[in-house]
């Protein structure tokens, strides 16, 4: 993978802006590549939440231009025997912690090789125990905008973290999910795509049951929230390729107590 004539880093973190950490990395990699392209994803990921930012690096990847470099940071594994990695997949690069959080991302642009951070020469001089953000990946990710080799940052693994709600399940005549994600209108976002759907028949237009936490509902996968009335719930496929649980200006996360993590289960009605 060889990144953009101007090279593009994005940046993903818990962090906050009001923190000086975000400031850090990007004068890491300024120093390193000065013609780097900085561009923030959200530094607003909820603190510790590797599912929330694996999930929103996914939804915004694709739109970037192919050699992105992408680095990600919700480690709450800093300082222990978590491994740094880079992961190259067919269009993009991705640099962060071996905890799954570039995997949901990396998965949906197939993987072609993942390789630990080991050498030294391409971290900062003075790596902190708590901050490997600034001091292994954005360093690493400035070094790779310069054009230098995966194999030169250290060994290929074969192992990497790869969290269950990457995949749903088929289970008989169900699929088998978990929600990914609530946005800020309420919509239960469920990592189950339209060719999952399919593959048990399921197309636009069909009734589904979908059973959440400890309630069935009956709904129809409609293709807007505007065909059913307000207050009324629905099935939708959303912007991000992905089953949505919602109502039609209401919240369907609150009126169904859904919480991110919550499995799910659907299958088709006669």
């Amino acid at each position: 993978m060889t990144p953009v004539k101007m090279p593009m880093v994005t940046l993903l973190s818990d962090f906050g802006l009001r923190d000086p950490y975000v400031a850090e990395m990007k004068a890491v990699i300024l120093s390193i590549c000065l013609e780097a392209r900085i561009v923030d994803i959200s530094h607003e990921i909820r603190k510790f939440d590797i599912r929330m930012g694996s999930f929103i690096l996914a939804q915004a990847a694709p739109h970037f231009p192919e050699g992105t470099i992408h680095v990600a940071v919700v480690d709450p594994g800093v300082g222990t025997k978590r491994r740094p990695i880079i992961v190259e997949t067919r269009r993009s690069l991705y640099v962060g912690p071996d905890n799954g959080l570039l995997m949901f991302s990396a998965v949906k642009e197939q993987i072609r090789s993942v390789y630990a951070i080991a050498n030294p020469k391409y971290m900062l001089e003075n790596v902190s125990r708590t901050f490997h953000g600034r001091d292994i990946f954005s360093s690493a990710a400035a070094h790779l905008a310069n054009g230098v080799v995966l194999s030169e940052f250290g060994p290929q693994i074969c192992d990497p973290i790869l969290p269950e709600y990457i995949k749903p399940r088929i289970v008989g005549d169900r699929i088998h999910g978990e929600a990914i994600h609530i946005d800020d209108f309420g919509n239960v976002i469920i990592n189950i795509s339209p060719v999952d759907l399919r593959g048990l028949g399921i197309e636009e237009g069909r009734k589904i049951k979908v059973e959440l936490r400890h309630r069935s509902l009956t709904l129809r996968l409609y293709s807007s929230y505007g065909e059913v009335p307000v207050g009324r719930s629905l099935a939708i496929i959303g912007s991000g390729d992905f089953l949505e649980v919602a109502t039609n200006q209401g919240n369907a996360a609150q009126a169904y107590n859904v919480k991110i993590g919550d499995k799910v289960r659907v299958r088709s009605v006669p």
